[in-house]
């Protein structure tokens, strides 16, 4: 090969190579720093950067995006010398190319210890129970420090948050047992205030129903009065009506009676008759021990021998002296017999007269005998010795007047 094609093939490869050298595509959200000979020149953004070859140097890309860096668990010793593990994520964004290459070397290790050297300040001043309930108060102090340490190395925090807390196994189970502990606690006071509750709701339901009823009682018992009270009235009213017309029944009938017997003008002896017919009564009952005999008594027989043919004594006044037939003894008495006589005389000869059929036409006659003469009756007499006569009764003397008294 002759060496002029030599040379033209060496220029051609150095002017490809400065032509590479020269010419950069920046993507977008990427940053670049120039540098001319060592020095810092300018920022390049997204886009087609042109730099002279062989002076020019293009630093690597710096990425413009919020980025997200999670860090493992550090220990962390608490106020109460508990030793825990925390978790934490850390979002920033880098604001500031230039000083983010040169004011530190590396910006994100320099975040991570950061942020662990301040979680461990901040998580320091309080005890365990705080740093398990103050998830927000530590996120809010670790943004804040880290926030203005990152601010000259052109890099914003955004957000810090804790991933997880977790104590020694330990002081989990003690955990777990104080809440089990309080859990308990808690459904014992529960329980006892709805069995208070329930006490009381039941004591007030008592006294409420015993109220009720003591009210419902004496209502019963007022209104029980009142209809005793009514039905009293009633009844005494009822008793008084009731007597008042038994006796105006009686009345009456004490009337009626009295002028059947002065109609009929009854003689002595019908009236000894009925007086002797009374004096059985009065002595009836079981408590009558003494029986006094009255003194018309012998009055009475007197009347009854005259009907039987004795001969009557004139000695002393007596009721049963009087007369049936109506005699004119004075002028008002024989007036009043007159009327008493011209009245019509009660026809009585159908009183005791029956209206039904004869005994023997009655269709009960076939189970009756017609006599103790028919053939049953004198075949269960059969054999029996005829019954001895009755002796006859001997005839009362007449009783011999009995003086009155003086």
């Amino acid at each position: 090969m002759p060496p002029i094609l030599i040379a033209a093939v060496v220029v051609a490869v150095v002017a490809a190579i400065v032509l590479v050298r020269s010419v950069r595509i920046i993507p977008q959200a990427r940053a670049g720093v120039v540098e001319r000979l060592g020095r810092y020149t300018r920022t390049q953004g997204a886009g087609v950067a042109v730099l002279v070859p062989f002076v020019d140097r293009l630093r690597p890309l710096i990425d413009l995006r919020e980025q997200v860096v999670s860090f493992p668990p550090q220990p962390v010793i608490t106020s109460d010398n508990l030793t825990v593990a925390i978790d934490s994520v850390i979002y920033f964004q880098v604001t500031d190319p230039r000083a983010a290459t040169y004011e530190i070397q590396n910006y994100i290790q320099a975040v991570e210890q950061l942020t662990i050297t301040t979680l461990r300040n901040v998580v320091g001043a309080l005890n365990l129970e705080q740093t398990l309930t103050s998830r927000d108060s530590i996120n809010t102090q670790l943004r804040g420090v880290l926030d203005e340490a990152t601010g000259p190395w052109g890099i914003r925090v955004a957000r810090v948050e804790i991933k997880a807390i977790e104590p020694p196994a330990s002081i989990r189970d003690a955990m777990e047992k104080q809440m089990r502990a309080d859990r308990d606690k808690r459904a014992i006071i529960l329980t006892a205030e709805g069995q208070r509750e329930s006490a009381i709701k039941t004591a007030e339901g008592q006294k409420a129903a015993q109220i009720l009823s003591a009210e419902g009682q004496k209502q019963a018992a007022i209104l029980a009065a009142e209809a005793d009270r009514q039905s009293r009235i009633l009844r005494a009213e009822g008793e008084r009506a009731a007597r008042y017309l038994s006796a105006q029944g009686q009345a009456k009938a004490i009337e009626t009676t009295f002028g059947a017997i002065h109609a009929a003008r009854p003689d002595p002896a019908l009236l000894a008759y009925q007086y002797l017919q009374t004096l059985p009564q009065i002595a009836q009952g079981d408590a009558n021990k003494m029986w006094i005999v009255p003194s018309e008594f012998s009055k009475a027989l007197e009347g009854l021998s005259r009907l039987s043919g004795g001969e009557a004594s004139d000695s002393g006044p007596s009721w049963l002296s009087a007369e049936s037939t109506g005699g004119s003894s004075g002028g008002g008495s024989g007036a009043g017999h007159a009327a008493d006589a011209e009245q019509e005389k009660i026809d009585t000869t159908g009183w005791f007269d029956s209206n039904l059929p004869p005994a023997a036409e009655q269709p009960e006659a076939a189970n009756f005998r017609a006599s103790d003469f028919d053939p049953d009756s004198e075949q269960a007499h059969a054999g029996i010795p005829p019954e001895p006569p009755m002796p006859s009764l001997p005839s009362i003397p007449p009783i011999p007047p009995i003086p009155p008294l003086p």
